[in-house]
C-alpha cells in the first residue's frame, strides 16, 4: 500500500511519468517481438538444393596467390553472428512477459514512492529538532538578557543608595564643623573680653607670666577624649575631628597674633 503524501499532485505527477515510460518500453518490446515473429513465420523454406553436376576434370592450377590467403584468413578471423531463434516447443506468451514486467516496474515504483516518503519524514523531523533548538535557544536568551537587566537595576540602585548616603554624610559633617567653628569662635570671643577685664581690674597686682596664661586658657579649653569605648571607624573619625580641631586652633592662633601686632602698633602710635 502506498503511503498517503503530504503533496497528493506530486505523488500523481510521479506515478503517470513512471506509468508512461514504463508502458512506452513495454510496447516497444512487444512490437519488436512481435516483428521478429512475423519474420520468422512469413520466411519462406529454404529450396532444395539442386543435384551438383559432375565437374569436368580440374585442370592443373597455378599456385595460389599469397594475397588470397589473406583474404581467406581475414574472413575466417571476422565474429559469425548467429541467427536468434524461437525455442521450440510452447509458444511464448507474451502477455505474461509484459505482466511480470510491469509487475516488477510497480514494485520499483512503489520502492521510489516509500523511498521519498522515507526520506520526507527524516526532512521534517530534522526541521522539528531545529525549531525546537531555535525556540530553546530563544527562551535561554531571554532569561539570561532578564536576568542581566535585573542584576543591571539591583547595582543602579545600590549606588544611587550610596551616593545618597555619601551625600547625607558629607552635609551632616559639614553641619557639624560649621557648629564647630562658631562655638569655638564664640567661646574665644568671651575667654578673651573676660581676661582684658580681668587684667584691667587686675592691673596694680601682680601680673600673670605668659606661661600661666597659656596654661589657663589651655585648661579652659581641654577636654576628655572619651575614646576608650570606640571602636577602629569610631577611632578614625574622632582622629580625623581632632585634626580638623587643630586646623582651626592654628587658624585662630593666626588670626589673634594679627590682632595683637595690629592693637600694639596702634597704642604705640596713639
Amino acid at each position: 500500500p502506498l503511503h498517503s503524501p503530504s503533496s497528493p499532485w506530486l505523488l500523481t505527477a510521479c506515478c503517470v511519468a513512471i506509468a508512461e515510460e514504463v508502458v512506452e518500453e513495454v510496447v516497444e518490446e512487444v512490437v519488436e517481438e512481435e516483428v521478429v515473429e512475423e519474420e520468422v513465420e512469413v520466411a519462406p523454406e529454404a529450396a532444395p538444393e539442386p543435384e551438383a553436376e559432375p565437374e569436368p576434370e580440374p585442370e592443373p592450377e597455378a599456385e595460389p596467390e599469397p594475397e588470397a590467403e589473406e583474404v581467406v584468413e581475414e574472413e575466417a578471423q571476422k565474429p559469425q553472428f548467429k541467427v536468434p531463434k524461437i525455442p521450440d516447443g510452447d509458444k511464448v506468451d507474451f502477455d505474461d512477459i509484459q505482466k511480470k514486467r510491469q509487475n516488477k516496474d510497480l514494485v520499483e515504483l512503489q520502492a521510489l514512492i516509500d523511498a521519498h516518503f522515507e526520506h520526507r519524514k527524516k526532512e521534517e523531523e530534522e526541521l522539528i529538532a531545529l525549531k525546537e533548538r531555535i525556540e530553546k535557544r530563544r527562551a535561554e536568551r531571554a532569561e539570561q538578557n532578564r536576568i542581566r537587566s535585573e542584576k543591571e537595576k539591583e547595582r543602579a540602585a545600590r549606588r544611587e543608595e550610596e551616593r545618597l548616603k555619601r551625600e547625607e554624610a558629607d552635609a551632616k559633617k559639614k553641619a557639624d564643623e560649621d557648629a564647630k567653628k562658631k562655638s569655638a569662635l564664640s567661646s574665644m570671643g568671651s575667654n578673651y573680653s573676660s581676661h582684658l577685664q580681668k587684667a584691667d581690674s587686675k592691673r596694680g597686682g601682680k601680673k600673670e607670666t605668659e606661661r600661666e596664661k597659656k596654661k589657663k586658657i589651655l585648661a579652659g579649653r581641654r577636654k576628655a577624649l572619651n575614646i576608650d569605648h570606640l571602636n577602629e571607624e569610631k577611632l578614625k573619625e574622632k582622629a580625623k575631628e581632632l585634626h580638623e580641631w587643630m586646623q582651626t586652633l592654628e587658624s585662630e592662633k593666626f588670626d589673634h597674633i594679627e590682632r595683637l601686632k595690629r592693637q600694639k602698633y596702634e597704642l604705640q602710635e596713639g
